[in-house]
């Protein structure tokens, strides 16, 4: 049996690496850089090796809330997190069936998904001015992070429900559950790897969030926004320091999504093997 691979895979191997180098060459190049010397600069060559940006980026900065931002971040991101789940899950539940206007609300889910997102920025924070309303990273700055990660939530719900094997809900009602004991028993349970999903694009989308989020967060930024007030301000690698941390917090966000979806998968791989055990 001839394995030589075919020649097409050689051009084809060096072409993803080159993608490779494009997707994850900025994000090298900054994390090597915010371990600059203390008197390192924002380009090569290095002048020195150390931490002392990323103990510099600790202390207080003469411009900026880095850490307030953050934490505005972090709890605007729980908050549309949380909320793309629940509404997701209801909005899967409720196109199962077809209803009068489905299509068209469906369509209007999607396009917000095409419509710039700084025009929703520009449009929510029109709007919440001149209702006399404050404009607010958890008001309006929510709203408008929802028209981008809610589309996402859905559209994955959408195909979830598709192709979700009805005969589960109707086994539970059988054996005398309420509507509610089913979704909570039997529904969720199986579709909990997809909601873990939805849970992480609703938060990384949030968390990254830059242009819905410029026009609508008020007087105080989200990190997103900081970062990019700090470019043109900070002018040390303490922002590459920075960029490096958040790169970090991001893979361990991801790091614990994955890892609860592999301990549902496992628990539910060991109750289907008692089960199969017990029948034995």
């Amino acid at each position: 049996m001839d394995r030589r691979r075919p020649r097409s895979f050689y051009p084809l191997a060096a072409f993803f690496a080159l993608f490779l180098l494009f997707l994850y060459g900025p994000t090298l190049t900054i994390a090597i850089l915010s371990f600059q010397g203390p008197t390192g600069g924002l380009t090569f060559p290095m002048r020195g090796v150390s931490l002392h940006w990323f103990h510099d980026l600790f202390q207080q900065q003469a411009v900026g809330d880095i850490w307030g931002s953050f934490r505005r971040s972090f709890a605007l991101g729980l908050m549309v997190m949380v909320t793309t789940v629940v509404v997701s899950v209801m909005g899967g539940l409720a196109f199962r069936k077809r209803f009068a206007g489905s299509g068209v609300l469906f369509y209007l889910v999607v396009t917000a998904l095409v419509i710039p997102s700084i025009l929703i920025s520009l449009g929510v924070g029109l709007i919440f001015n001149q209702t006399g309303l404050d404009v607010h990273w958890s008001t309006s700055g929510f709203g408008a992070q929802l028209t981008w990660t809610l589309p996402f939530g859905l559209l994955i719900m959408f195909a979830v429900f598709n192709r979700f094997d009805k005969s589960y809900e109707e086994a539970a009602r059988d054996l005398g559950a309420s509507p509610w004991q089913t979704i909570a028993h039997v529904v969720l349970p199986i579709i909990a790897p997809s909601l873990i999903g939805v849970a992480l694009f609703g938060f990384t989308l949030s968390y990254d969030e830059f242009a819905r989020t410029l026009l609508t967060a008020g007087s105080r930024n989200t990190l997103p926004l900081e970062i990019y007030g700090m470019t043109t301000n900070v002018t040390t690698p303490v922002i590459f320091a920075l960029g490096t941390l958040t790169t970090l917090f991001s893979f361990l966000v991801i790091g614990v999504f994955l890892t609860t979806v592999w301990a549902l998968n496992r628990r539910r791989a060991r109750a289907g093997s008692d089960a199969g055990k017990g029948m034995v």
